[in-house]
């Protein structure tokens, strides 16, 4: 849509003739300081770390910017002012990444995105100091921990030695990295199962596998034929139950699942410029906790799922949402006879789910569709059960607890006064929900999430944003949890894997390893958010130098019995760990020293791939969330990449001593440490990096 220049950004141009005209380049400044590329095409990447900044342009050694401080968002173009005079946009940067810096010349304007990195130069990671590995034999000190005439075997390698005079010499693989994994051949008896050596694969389902292409398009969901950004690309469990032995050769012996729930049948504006339609792929936008989302598959194929997981002793964790609900939908209001909240529907198409911008529209225009004033709005979940913005709601709060993430209905979980059904729901003719006499909004979620629990199998739970629940509703979960598996597992002796009890793992945004009220209530693990940013990149550069990581992990995991985390390296929500260096032989070397960290690990899909980065239309995270890479896997670097991870990850499954035993370093030089347990007992040795 053309817009005609605002005062202030033409006495701009009148003011700097030379500003995007100049001879001269113009650069960025950070801090005061111009960055060493200059802007081509209006455009600059620049990488930064988590911290705040001061934002600024550079014309020949002059600074133009605001002309008072302000703070810079992403995605929104801001006016700059008159060189020499100006002052700086500040900008926070939570994540660290490539940052896009664009000028509009015509408009004098300043906009930041996080860089999509298709296209852009991946970056070196810094140099860590680390042994050198030659490719020879390597002697390890076995002394103290088998005796000698004990027969070992490299768990990588397939090769075998004996002890003698305390050590064992071997020759490690060429493809693992200096890496020798050593176990007795006549190894003890495996230990039963334990939460406590969780190794979790991540899936989001939209994304992994399509094992039924019928069902990609319910409700009407269209493809935006472009970068498909956020659309629904067709994984679901047919799909994903095809890939259960791939699952289980990587070592997995448990498997995160997306929310299932049916979500919300329309799209919003994708980013700060609508420039994509985003719809709820992910799983996290419900409209309806009783049924399955359609694009998932059905209850029969969800039961399939559970029972042949069940089958090669994968548990199945299901992501649950507690906190908020998905937005109204153009599509929502007509597929649930909410008509009365729409407006302009003579502009609409029959099928309101088609709507496409036009007239300068982006994809925030499907907003014009819908009144937002309207007193109908009891109509959809109603002021007893959530806060929003909108007229008879309660309105969002500013703590944890009663804030609206997003601009999302926010449950009023915290209130134990009665409520009836939503009174969408009451008319909705495929729901399974049902009145619940004398029943709170956080006793009808409860009720809905466990009834997954009664009637499949579920295992447990990965709790969605867990910080902005009271923790005593997350009790009142994990008790009916555990009331409902056991009384599945009652019915089911044939299908029940052991007599273990609910498990709840939760994600409490930037958690380290740390033991705090939540694991009195209801949580046996919470996501370790400490890994992924301290520790992954510089011990995939060199196994030692995790050492001390190691050690405190040991100490502080496995002397409790009631205190564990689960570690990742890669994330929907964080980062990639491939993603910002797309280095194969970096990504093989981080499994090593991930895949042997004390305590819970989550693995998620493509980490042992190499599955690289989506488009992001602007959105980082969408980045994160691209299609499972099948294709790369048949041969080549990839396929050799995929082979390493599973032999990591089948020692790793083979040894409940790597993730709950004790820890001892034995020797600096080749590294090495004994992890033992009970039984198990196994030793690794880094040579250093070859």
């Amino acid at each position: 849509m053309y817009r005609s220049l605002t005062p202030l950004c033409f006495a701009l141009l009148t003011a700097l003739p030379t500003l995007g005209q100049a001879a001269a380049p113009l650069y960025l400044t950070v801090d005061g300081k111009p960055i060493a590329a200059p802007f081509d095409g209006g455009k600059v990447v620049h990488p930064l770390t988590k911290g705040s900044y001061q934002i600024q342009i550079t014309d020949d050694g002059r600074l133009c910017g605001p002309a008072e401080a302000a703070p810079l968002p992403f995605g929104k173009a801001l006016p700059l002012a008159e060189c020499g005079k100006a002052k700086a946009y500040q900008l926070r940067v939570m994540l660290p990444g490539d940052y896009e810096f664009s000028f509009d010349e015509q408009r004098a304007t300043l906009k930041v995105l996080r860089a999509t990195k298709k296209g852009v130069v991946t970056r070196t990671p810094p140099e860590v100091e680390c042994a050198r590995w030659d490719g020879g034999p390597v002697t390890a000190s076995v002394k103290g921990v088998w005796p000698d005439g004990t027969r070992l075997r490299d768990a990588y390698s397939g090769q075998e030695g004996v002890v003698k005079g305390g050590k064992l010499t071997l020759t490690p693989s060429a493809s693992s990295g200096g890496l020798l994994l050593l176990e007795p051949v006549n190894a003890a008896k495996s230990a039963p199962f334990d939460w406590d050596q969780a190794s979790v694969y991540f899936v989001l389902t939209d994304r992994f596998n399509n094992g039924d292409p019928s069902n990609d398009n319910s409700f009407g969901r269209q493809k935006d034929g472009k970068d498909e950004v956020a659309t629904w690309h067709g994984g679901d469990f047919k799909g994903l139950t095809e890939k259960l032995d791939y699952i289980k050769a990587l070592g997995m012996n448990a498997i995160w699942i997306t929310p299932m729930v049916e979500q919300i049948h329309g799209f919003i504006g994708g980013g700060e410029q609508g420039s994509f339609p985003f719809y709820g792929y992910h799983g996290y936008w419900a409209l309806d906790f009783t049924k399955i989302d359609p694009n998932y598959g059905d209850e029969e194929s969800l039961r399939t799922l559970v029972d042949e997981a069940h089958k090669r002793g994968l548990r199945v964790l299901l992501d649950v949402v507690m906190n908020h609900a998905g937005y109204a939908t153009l599509a929502d209001l007509q597929d649930l006879g909410l008509t009365s909240l729409a407006q302009n529907t003579g502009k609409l198409p029959k099928r309101w789910n088609s709507w496409t911008p036009s007239g300068g529209l982006d994809w925030h225009g499907y907003n014009q569709f819908i009144n937002y004033q309207s007193n109908d709005w009891n109509q959809w979940w109603g002021k007893d059960w959530v806060r929003a913005g909108l007229p008879g709601y309660p309105q969002p709060g500013f703590d944890d607890v009663t804030g609206s993430i997003a601009g999302m209905p926010d449950f009023l979980t915290e209130s134990n006064q009665p409520v009836d059904l939503p009174e969408f729901l009451k008319r909705k003719a495929d729901t399974r929900a049902t009145p619940i006499p004398g029943a709170s909004v956080s006793d009808y979620l409860v009720a809905w999430h466990t009834d997954w629990v009664r009637r499949f199998g579920i295992d447990g739970f990965r709790a969605d944003t867990v910080k902005h629940l009271e923790p005593a509703v997350w009790a009142k979960l994990k008790a009916a949890g555990n009331a409902a598996l056991k009384e599945w597992k009652s019915a089911n002796p044939d299908k029940k894997l052991d007599d273990l009890p609910f498990y709840m793992v939760g994600e409490v945004w930037d958690h380290g390893v740390s033991k705090d009220f939540w694991y009195q209530n209801g949580f046996d693990s919470l996501i370790n958010f400490d890994y992924q940013r301290e520790g992954a990149l510089t011990h995939a550069q060199c196994m030692s130098q995790a050492e001390p990581t190691y050690a405190s992990y040991a100490q502080r995991l496995n002397t409790d019995p009631n205190f564990n985390v689960m570690s990742y390296i890669s994330s929907h929500d964080t980062k990639l760990f491939f993603g910002d260096y797309q280095d194969v032989a970096l990504q093989k070397r981080v499994a090593n020293s991930f895949l042997m960290l004390p305590g819970g690990v989550q693995v998620y899909y493509g980490d042992e791939s190499g599955r690289g980065l989506a488009k992001d239309g602007g959105v980082f995270d969408q980045a994160l969330r691209s299609d499972m890479n099948w294709s790369e896997l048949g041969s080549g670097d990839k396929a050799g990449l995929l082979r390493h991870w599973q032999k990591i990850g089948q020692f790793r499954a083979s040894h409940p001593a790597i993730a709950s035993g004790s820890h001892k370093k034995l020797s600096d030089a080749p590294y090495s440490f004994v992890r033992e347990k009970d039984g198990d007992k196994v030793v690794v040795v880094f040579a250093g990096r070859n």
